[in-house]
């Protein structure tokens, strides 16, 4: 049985691989394993041990951090995963446009998109 948390790690690989517009098949490279290996991480198949989180937190070029951010803890202290927009490909390619877009022009479509919820 996969454990949310670890499923969640996978996810956040995934999502920050992805955003980068990095191939399994680089990250694999570059942690020195088959890319085999970086799908059953993404997957949550298996567990990603901490040393090998370090070497792919380096790879991404994030902290260790990043990949736990949007995990809580309901009163059971089990782990639970907050909302998952990262499943999502058509949010996931839309994030990546917008950052594919310089600064300045990106902070007016940001300031553009809120007034259009609020008007929602």
């Amino acid at each position: 049985m996969k454990h949310p948390v670890d499923v969640h790690v996978g996810k956040r690989i995934r999502h920050r691989r992805w955003m980068i517009g990095m191939t399994q098949q680089q990250l694999a490279d570059k942690v020195g394993i088959k890319f085999q290996q970086i799908q059953k991480y993404e997957t949550g198949m298996n567990r990603v041990s901490a040393s090998r989180l370090w070497d792919i937190a380096d790879a991404l070029e994030v902290p260790i951090s990043f990949f736990f951010e949007g995990l809580a803890e309901d009163s059971g202290m089990q782990p639970e995963v907050a909302g998952d927009i990262l499943s999502d490909k058509e949010a996931l390619a839309l994030v990546r446009s917008y950052y594919a877009i310089p600064e300045a022009q990106r902070r007016r479509l940001f300031e553009l998109a809120k007034v259009l919820s609020d008007a929602a």
